[in-house]
């Protein structure tokens, strides 16, 4: 692979973040939000948010009985 020479590694003026602040949004990101990797397979097929939440929450029943069987032992 060649490497690339110190002018084609710069950044062009349109992409000038010289006022850019760092982490602006990061606070707004995490707040109340849970951040996860789907693996590719899954990705195929739950393909947003809604598809996620929606799977999960037809899942809840199962899961909360399933926890009460533990905690009933």
């Amino acid at each position: 692979m060649n490497k690339k020479t110190n002018k084609e590694n710069e950044m062009l003026e349109e992409y000038d973040f010289t006022g850019g602040v760092r982490g602006k949004y990061v606070e707004r990101l995490t707040k109340g939000k849970n951040i996860v990797i789907l693996e590719p397979d899954v990705a195929q097929v739950f393909t947003d948010s809604e598809s996620v939440n929606q799977a999960l929450r037809g899942l809840l029943p199962i899961i909360q009985r399933q926890a009460e069987k533990v905690h009933q032992q």
